[in-house]
């Protein structure tokens, strides 16, 4: 089954008709096939988007693919939604997966502020390549893995790209306890009520949280 035009179709969030979206896609794809456009398109927004949920602002405007890219910063779910519009851009049908996440490795500050170790609403990307929904996980840039001792995260499009279990040592890192499934577009009303539920503590409107998470994890976890 083909899906729907709809899954090439922009939308407020994944907004892939914004001049900065197709700039993106356009500078960084590369290949012949589809798979190879989205691999490049996936490396492109795992590394090149700093990963940061001290900054989590769940906010229209914020979690439109557009300002993501012009901040050059986001968590999973922005960084989803952008892998999502540069593939649309591309003429890559996509849509968001979403799942809740036992995260083992963590900084002691997002625990403090989220009051959990489980992450409601966990964003990753769904690619239609070859006849089949493959996924991906753009969250984690190659640099934080390192400060983390974490594997990175690829994608062949062929094999979908999760979690590891483990890190480089064999401690815990991910567990996924809860599917909540797919969805064309970004489910923000949803993902809002789930937070302001479970994440009173985090900041969802226009405000900011200052700090460094990648220097936190390398302290915490590297010892460094």
């Amino acid at each position: 089954m083909n899906p729907h035009d709809t899954l090439l179709a922009a939308t407020s969030c994944i907004d892939s008709a914004h001049p900065a979206v197709i700039a993106f896609a356009r500078e960084h794809m590369r290949g012949e096939t589809p798979r190879e456009r989205a691999v490049s398109l996936y490396l492109a927004v795992r590394d090149g988007l700093r990963y940061d949920p001290y900054r989590i602002d769940l906010s229209d405007h914020v979690m439109r693919a557009s300002t993501a890219l012009q901040q050059g910063f986001g968590w999973c779910v922005p960084k989803a939604v952008v892998l999502a519009a540069v593939a649309r851009a591309s003429g890559i049908p996509a849509r968001l997966g979403f799942a809740d996440v036992k995260n083992h490795l963590s900084t002691e500050r997002l625990r403090r502020t989220m009051g959990t170790d489980v992450f409601a609403w966990h964003g990753y990307t769904e690619l239609w390549l070859d006849g089949a929904w493959r996924k991906a996980t753009p969250a984690f840039n190659i640099e934080l893995c390192d400060k983390f001792g974490l594997l990175p995260l690829t994608f062949d499009g062929v094999h979908d790209s999760l979690y590891h279990p483990f890190d480089r040592a064999g401690n815990q890192h991910m567990t996924y306890v809860n599917e909540r499934g797919s969805f064309d577009d970004l489910p923000l009303t949803q993902i809002r009520a789930a937070f302001a539920e479970m994440y009173p503590g985090i900041a969802t409107g226009d405000q900011h949280a200052d700090g460094d998470f990648a220097a936190d994890a390398a302290r915490e976890n590297l010892g460094t």
